[in-house]
């Protein structure tokens, strides 16, 4: 199959996360034309997650997700490199999974693939998949890693402040109460924890992603909100303990995800590397030992000049055949 065509007609439907049906529909065709049992997992209307296998219970199942962040923009390709969105997260990676898939058929080798919505909001779609589980042993998830093989997967610890006040003239300021000052203070509390670290995986990260409130330069703000995430890389009892004596009466802590920290199987003879980001392996749990490899780098993943290399595309086919007999094996 030619890999490069089939990434760019991926890449060209649009599925930012909620909008996932017509890439799903577009896979479906796709791999029921190529002679593989296809089935839809329903997630909700118009979403669906794609499984497709050659036997009952394969033991090995390749995976990533269909969904995108936005903006959508569409393919484009030199002699190096094919851009777009998803380009590199992912369906650059299903395409390879998809050739890896036929190439072990072909050798009376049998593997499923399992392709997802929602990973870049919610996992949901892997949450759905996971009640149903074919009864395979390993799970190898795609996605962009530059071919290497992640030691660990960082955890996810998204929280939200919600500081509440009085308004007031601005002229008057002692006659009402700054939610803003309230989220200013529990924020650089929040800030002044000292984070987790560990011996191989290096520390957890604290990213303040928005902040929002007030209602003109003239009032005194009666409402702030902010919602924060910290990478880990251990558990997260500690920390939302130590956040919400930090934040204390000044506002309103709500734990909106939490996505645990993951060490992860490897094989001998490849590279490895430290996936800063989270995956939906933790919400696939029933599919078997999850392993995490994909082509692409993480770096330009989300970015306006998102691409995957050519020849890494080629290079992962190879990879996920190899990791497959490898695992088989054992």
């Amino acid at each position: 199959m030619d890999v490069f065509a089939l990434t760019r007609q991926l890449v060209d439907i649009e599925s930012i996360s909620g909008n996932e049906g017509p890439v799903g529909e577009s896979l479906f065709r796709e791999l029921t034309q190529r002679g593989f049992t296809t089935t839809k997992f329903p997630v909700e209307p118009n979403r669906f997650d794609v499984y497709a296998a050659t036997a009952p219970t394969p033991e090995v199942v390749f995976s990533t997700h269909m969904d995108t962040v936005p903006p959508f923009i569409k393919s484009s390709e030199d002699d190096e490199n094919i851009y777009g969105r998803g380009s590199c997260d992912a369906k650059g990676i299903i395409a390879a999974q998809i050739a890896a898939a036929e190439r072990l058929r072909d050798e009376d080798t049998a593997v499923g693939l399992l392709f997802v919505v929602g990973e870049e909001r919610d996992s949901l779609g892997a949450k759905i998949a996971n009640s149903h589980p074919p009864g395979s042993r390993f799970l190898v998830n795609g996605e962009p890693t530059d071919n290497r093989l992640a030691l660990a997967s960082k955890g996810t610890l998204r929280v939200e402040l919600t500081a509440k006040g009085k308004m007031a003239h601005s002229a008057y300021p002692e006659l009402g109460e700054s939610a803003i000052d309230k989220l200013l203070e529990a924020l650089r509390r929040v800030r002044a924890i000292e984070l987790p670290e560990h011996p191989t995986v290096g520390a957890s990260t604290l990213n303040i992603g928005t902040i929002e409130g007030g209602r003109a330069p003239n009032v005194i703000p009666d409402h702030a909100r902010a919602e924060l995430l910290f990478r880990l890389v251990g558990p997260a009892d500690e920390l939302r303990h130590q956040i919400l004596a930090a934040v204390g009466d000044l506002a309103k802590v709500e734990f909106v995800l939490e996505i645990p920290f993951l060490q992860l199987r490897t094989l001998d003879g490849l590279p490895t590397m430290i996936a800063a980001f989270t995956t939906d392996i933790p919400s696939l749990n029933n599919w078997g030992q999850p392993l995490l490899i994909g082509p692409g780098s993480i770096h330009v993943a989300h970015t306006e000049r998102e691409f995957v290399c050519k020849q890494e595309l080629l290079a992962a086919v190879n990879l996920y055949c190899q990791i497959a007999r490898s695992l088989l094996r054992s």
